[in-house]
């Protein structure tokens, strides 16, 4: 979590380009609306994917441009923008992935991402004023390569999970893990390493 620290006043960026900067900020209408044109392109990608229609595939291509080849997505999705979002190819997500990407979340290759999973990039400020009055920030959520996130796994703003590593069903993940290891509970923490390379 990070303190609140208030904007200087002087500053004339606009709260997208301070959210891009990784900076506190408010959201405003700009921001209200990229979010629903989000939301209302999962909800057409997923109807199309339901219905067998043809056109899902366009529809994912426009709300998540960065995929890489192979990558197997099956609906409901949640997101912020879609736009902030980096799959790498041969990646499977299960259904209810929720991905707030507020900044950067980068999945790699290969990966496997349960039933129900979540990566959370939004902060906001401990302080109760400043959350009240709506400003939030973000980290980015990165997983390397061969990840596998069991069902209902929560990745919090920040984290950092390398390669080959594997986390149990349920697990609250708060802070990075590294390459090749299985970790499991709430928080998080590595419950042995795993074989490599194979």
């Amino acid at each position: 979590m990070q303190s609140f620290s208030p904007p200087d006043p002087t500053d004339s960026r606009t709260p997208r380009e301070r959210m891009l900067a990784g900076d506190w900020y408010r959201a405003d209408a700009e921001l209200d609306a990229l979010a629903s044109r989000a939301a209302g392109l999962a909800a057409r990608w997923a109807q199309a994917v339901w219905a067998g229609d043809p056109t899902a595939s366009d529809l994912l291509a426009e709300l998540l441009p960065h995929r890489g080849e192979g990558v197997a997505i099956r609906p409901p999705l949640a997101l912020d923008y879609g736009t902030r979002i980096t799959i790498g190819p041969g990646t499977f997500i299960n259904s209810g992935l929720t991905a707030l990407d507020v900044a950067p979340i980068t999945i790699g290759a290969h990966c496997q991402i349960g039933p129900q999973v979540q990566l959370l990039t939004p902060l906001h400020p401990l302080e109760p004023g400043p959350r009240r009055d709506g400003w939030e920030t973000a980290a980015p959520v990165t997983l390397g390569d061969n990840v596998w996130l069991g069902g209902g796994v929560i990745v919090c703003a920040g984290v950092t999970i390398g390669d080959d590593t594997v986390v149990g069903a349920g697990s609250v993940v708060t802070r990075d893990l590294p390459a090749g290891v299985l970790a499991a509970g709430n928080p998080a923490r590595v419950v042995r390493e795993l074989p490599r390379g194979s």
